[in-house]
Protein backbone atom coordinates (compact mmCIF):
# COMPACT_ATOMS: atom_id res chain seq x y z
CA UNK A 1 0.00 0.00 0.00
CA UNK A 2 2.46 2.76 0.75
CA UNK A 3 5.95 2.98 -1.23
CA UNK A 4 8.40 5.56 -1.96
CA UNK A 5 7.31 7.67 -4.87
CA UNK A 6 11.01 7.70 -6.44
CA UNK A 7 14.28 5.79 -5.91
CA UNK A 8 16.27 7.94 -3.60
CA UNK A 9 20.00 8.19 -4.18
CA UNK A 10 20.38 8.39 -0.66
CA UNK A 11 22.81 5.98 1.08
CA UNK A 12 20.50 2.79 2.32
CA UNK A 13 20.04 2.54 6.53
CA UNK A 14 19.29 -0.64 8.03
CA UNK A 15 17.07 -0.83 10.99
CA UNK A 16 14.70 -3.43 12.58
CA UNK A 17 11.03 -3.13 12.89
CA UNK A 18 9.33 -5.29 15.27
CA UNK A 19 12.42 -7.92 14.61
CA UNK A 20 12.13 -7.39 10.86
CA UNK A 21 15.14 -6.18 9.13
CA UNK A 22 14.45 -3.13 6.95
CA UNK A 23 16.18 -1.23 4.63
CA UNK A 24 15.22 2.43 3.93
CA UNK A 25 17.05 5.38 2.39
CA UNK A 26 18.89 7.80 4.99
CA UNK A 27 16.35 10.26 6.19
CA UNK A 28 13.56 8.68 6.05
CA UNK A 29 11.00 9.60 9.15
CA UNK A 30 10.56 6.14 11.71
CA UNK A 31 7.12 6.06 10.38
CA UNK A 32 7.77 6.19 6.68
CA UNK A 33 9.93 3.18 7.06
CA UNK A 34 7.28 1.53 9.33
CA UNK A 35 4.51 2.25 6.39
CA UNK A 36 6.76 1.02 3.96
CA UNK A 37 7.74 -2.36 5.25
CA UNK A 38 3.76 -3.10 5.89
CA UNK A 39 4.24 -2.77 9.88
CA UNK A 40 1.68 0.36 10.33
CA UNK A 41 0.65 0.05 13.66
CA UNK A 42 2.76 2.06 16.12
CA UNK A 43 0.88 1.61 19.49
CA UNK A 44 -1.85 -0.03 21.50
CA UNK A 45 -4.45 2.21 22.94
CA UNK A 46 -4.06 2.38 26.90
CA UNK A 47 -7.62 1.33 27.92
CA UNK A 48 -9.06 -0.40 24.86
CA UNK A 49 -5.83 -2.38 23.50
CA UNK A 50 -6.63 -1.21 19.86
CA UNK A 51 -3.87 -1.06 17.01
CA UNK A 52 -3.38 2.93 16.64
CA UNK A 53 -1.60 4.20 13.40
CA UNK A 54 0.17 7.54 12.84
CA UNK A 55 -3.12 10.24 12.15
CA UNK A 56 -1.46 13.21 11.38
CA UNK A 57 2.14 12.28 10.45
CA UNK A 58 3.28 16.08 11.45
CA UNK A 59 3.87 15.63 15.30
CA UNK A 60 0.47 16.80 16.92
CA UNK A 61 -1.74 14.12 17.38
CA UNK A 62 0.87 11.67 19.36
CA UNK A 63 -0.81 8.39 17.52
CA UNK A 64 2.43 7.35 16.26
CA UNK A 65 4.39 6.51 19.56
CA UNK A 66 6.86 3.47 19.41
CA UNK A 67 9.50 2.50 21.28
CA UNK A 68 13.27 3.02 19.63
CA UNK A 69 16.39 1.48 20.93
CA UNK A 70 14.43 0.38 24.35
CA UNK A 71 12.93 4.53 25.22
CA UNK A 72 9.07 4.54 24.60
CA UNK A 73 7.05 7.66 23.75
CA UNK A 74 9.03 8.21 20.91
CA UNK A 75 7.40 10.37 18.06
CA UNK A 76 7.99 7.82 15.08
CA UNK A 77 6.63 10.71 12.73
CA UNK A 78 9.39 13.13 13.80
CA UNK A 79 12.29 10.69 14.49
CA UNK A 80 14.86 9.72 11.48
CA UNK A 81 15.94 6.62 11.14
CA UNK A 82 19.66 5.44 11.91
CA UNK A 83 21.65 2.65 11.03
CA UNK A 84 20.79 -0.28 13.82
CA UNK A 85 18.05 1.36 15.23
CA UNK A 86 15.47 -0.83 16.48
CA UNK A 87 12.00 -0.04 16.63
CA UNK A 88 9.18 -1.74 18.26
CA UNK A 89 5.51 -0.97 18.78
CA UNK A 90 4.39 0.37 21.78
CA UNK A 91 2.54 -1.90 24.34
CA UNK A 92 1.88 0.46 27.31
CA UNK A 93 -1.37 -0.50 28.22
CA UNK A 94 -3.94 -0.24 31.62
CA UNK A 95 -2.68 -4.27 32.28
CA UNK A 96 0.88 -3.72 31.72
CA UNK A 97 1.15 -0.64 33.84
CA UNK A 98 -0.92 -2.42 36.84
CA UNK A 99 1.60 -5.07 36.34
CA UNK A 100 4.75 -2.26 36.63
CA UNK A 101 2.83 -0.84 39.44
CA UNK A 102 2.26 -3.86 41.48
CA UNK A 103 6.52 -5.08 40.97
CA UNK A 104 7.16 -1.40 41.67
CA UNK A 105 5.28 -1.64 44.55
CA UNK A 106 6.87 -4.67 45.91
CA UNK A 107 10.15 -3.28 45.36
CA UNK A 108 9.40 -0.01 47.40
CA UNK A 109 8.30 -2.04 50.30
CA UNK A 110 11.50 -3.83 50.48
CA UNK A 111 13.60 -0.81 50.07
CA UNK A 112 11.80 0.55 52.91
CA UNK A 113 13.25 -2.37 54.64
CA UNK A 114 16.74 -2.01 53.28
CA UNK A 115 16.97 0.94 53.49
CA UNK A 116 17.01 2.11 50.13
CA UNK A 117 15.52 5.36 48.28
CA UNK A 118 12.21 4.90 46.67
CA UNK A 119 13.63 7.77 44.75
CA UNK A 120 16.54 5.55 43.27
CA UNK A 121 14.49 2.65 42.63
CA UNK A 122 12.07 4.48 40.49
CA UNK A 123 15.30 5.87 38.23
CA UNK A 124 16.32 2.68 37.95
CA UNK A 125 12.54 1.99 36.19
CA UNK A 126 13.03 5.43 34.11
CA UNK A 127 10.19 7.40 36.16
CA UNK A 128 10.15 10.42 37.44
CA UNK A 129 9.15 12.04 40.57
CA UNK A 130 8.92 15.93 40.77
CA UNK A 131 10.52 17.10 44.17
CA UNK A 132 11.93 14.00 45.34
Amino acid sequence: MFRFISQSSAPQVQLLINQTKVSVPEGTSVWAAMAQSGQRTTRLSPVTEKERSAYCAMGVCFECLVEIDGVPNRQACLTQVSEGMEINRQEITQNSIAHRDDSLSDKMQVSRIEGERVSDILAEQAIEIKGV
